[in-house]
């Protein structure tokens, strides 16, 4: 088995961070472990001294499975830990909250990084993706951001290089507690008429959240991480939730960044 001087936990549902997450594995010569239910981290131990936790941004804070992985992971202590978060505009405070969870673990944190990418949160007024042209001009800004990034992580720099915003104060105290309470519940989650019962939601759900009824099409389980993949990723466009994403948009991840 190679051997792996850190490791990269990487949480993605729309396929943004799991782009950055492959950038940076080739970048640092690195693994991905996807943060799913059930993670084995038994082989974060040995030469491995750092962990880089790739992330979305959710309503400007850390997705609550992402919290849920630091205060669980059994990791070694002398671990350093990175940042490195996903958004479509900014940040707010996310950096400060991920700091306070390594800190609360007793590890190391060390650098945080934001990297631009398309928008994928449609479930609200005024909210919906980006056009094709603004996403193909993030994607490209990426891999430039991406090589910065793992230049940084190879020599241990002490930043807080993230975009965050106006008002950071506001989005992340006051904004992400009420997103996390109110707006982030699976019961909304429906199909139209266009549904073919193909799979592919239940079988891209990170959180395994996702059945198939014959005759009945996907249902909703609870262990839900709001990433609405199930959403981009249906090839009908046949999941909505509510009357939200009627006339929004998807996103549909490429399979690599340019």
């Amino acid at each position: 088995m190679a051997k792996f001087a850190s490791m990269i936990a990487c949480f993605s549902g729309c396929g943004n961070s799991r782009l950055v997450a492959d950038r940076l594995a080739e970048s640092l010569d690195d693994s991905v472990t996807d943060l799913r239910p059930g993670t084995d981290w038994s082989t974060a131990v040995g030469d491995i001294t750092r962990m880089v936790w790739v992330f979305p941004i959710y309503s400007w804070g850390i997705p609550p499975v992402v919290a849920s992985h630091i205060a669980s992971a059994t990791l070694p202590e002398n671990m350093e830990h990175y940042m490195v978060c996903t958004c479509g505009d900014d940040v707010g405070l996310t950096d400060r909250q991920w700091r306070r969870l390594i800190r609360r673990r007793r590890w190391k944190a060390v650098g945080t990084w934001s990297v631009i990418m398309p928008n994928t949160y449609v479930t609200l007024p005024g909210f919906d993706v980006d056009s094709p042209a603004v996403a193909s001009r993030k994607l490209e800004a990426a891999a430039g951001r991406i090589a910065d990034i793992a230049g940084g992580i190879r020599h241990h720099a002490r930043v807080d290089d993230v975009v965050r915003g106006s008002l950071p104060w506001l989005k992340s105290r006051m904004i992400y507690p009420l997103f996390r309470r109110f707006m982030m519940s699976p019961r909304s989650f429906h199909t139209t008429a266009d549904c073919t019962s193909c799979g592919l939601c239940a079988r891209k759900c990170p959180m395994g959240n996702i059945t198939m009824t014959p005759g009945q099409g996907p249902e909703w389980g609870t262990d839900c991480a709001f990433c609405l993949g199930c959403y981009h990723r249906c090839p009908a466009h046949a999941v909505a939730y509510g009357h939200a994403t009627a006339s929004k948009g998807q996103y549909h991840s490429p399979e690599s960044l340019p």
